[in-house]
């Protein structure tokens, strides 16, 4: 069966003529894709041209139509820009029209206090003068002005304003002279510890008033108890820092030695 078939295969010429066959089909197949890529080629070049023109048509449109609106907008914009700068430099000749009234105030200010402390002597300024009065009428219908005097007034109310500020300074000096300095007092509180319960309390406390000074005051008094039935006296006293300290009451409340076994500051306050 095998044999046939390779015998009829044998016999058959197409196999000879293959080349010829593939030749064909490559230059029939070459001939359609030279047509199909001529008309794509074409096809494609004339949509980019039409793209092109229609893309230079836009940009040719967009320019003129933001030329015109810059124009607009610039002509807009300036006039506001002006009418801004003109206001602007109305107000800042203002500005400069008040300064300069200002420096001059200031300058005139300047100037008269000047001239009141280099009359004065750095003191307060000058009293006003009175008002003259009116002149009468005879005055009127004299001519003669021999006897007015223009600056005789001035010196004379110089040496009066001299008189009253030594006059006004010599009354405080006395008055700042008697008033009394200020006395630095204190408050103190002691505790005076007898030897047992059976110390006269009463008696000790008439022993520590005893005690006197110049610049002490003795104040209110109690008793506190301490233990075992026994008391301790709690008594205040004012006294002036300059004449009574803490040591000259401990040394002399001690002194009561039958009565008094100790002493100690319970409380010092300033006054």
């Amino acid at each position: 069966m095998a044999t046939n078939a390779a015998q009829f295969l044998m016999q058959e010429n197409v196999w000879y003529d293959k080349w010829r066959c593939e030749d064909a089909e490559k230059a029939y197949q070459e001939k359609l894709a030279g047509a199909h890529s001529g008309l794509v080629v074409q096809g494609s070049q004339s949509s980019i041209v039409n793209e092109i023109a229609r893309a230079r048509q836009q940009i040719q449109n967009s320019l003129s139509n933001s030329g015109q609106g810059l124009a607009v907008g610039v002509g807009v914009d300036n006039s506001e820009v002006i009418n801004r700068l003109n206001n602007v430099e109305q107000e800042n000749q203002a500005l400069r029209q008040v300064a300069a009234d200002l420096r001059s105030l200031i300058g005139a200010l300047t100037s008269r206090v000047a001239a009141l402390e280099s009359a004065s002597g750095t003191k307060p300024p000058a009293v006003a003068a009175p008002k003259a009065a009116a002149p009468s009428k005879a005055d009127e219908d004299d001519d003669s002005d021999d006897d007015i005097d223009l600056f005789g007034s001035d010196e004379s109310e110089d040496e009066e304003l001299e008189a009253k500020k030594a006059d006004l300074v010599k009354k405080y000096q006395e008055k700042k002279g008697k008033k009394p300095a200020l006395i630095a007092k204190s408050n103190i509180i002691l505790d005076v510890k007898p030897w047992d319960d059976e110390t006269d309390m009463a008696e000790m406390e008439k022993l520590v008033r005893s005690v006197q000074k110049d610049g002490l005051l003795w104040g209110a008094s109690k008793l506190l108890p301490v233990g075992y039935g026994i008391k301790k006296l709690q008594i205040a006293a004012v006294v002036e820092d300059d004449k009574v300290g803490t040591d000259f009451l401990e040394e002399n409340i001690c002194a009561f030695e039958d009565f008094v076994q100790s002493v100690d500051v319970a409380a010092f306050q300033k006054i």
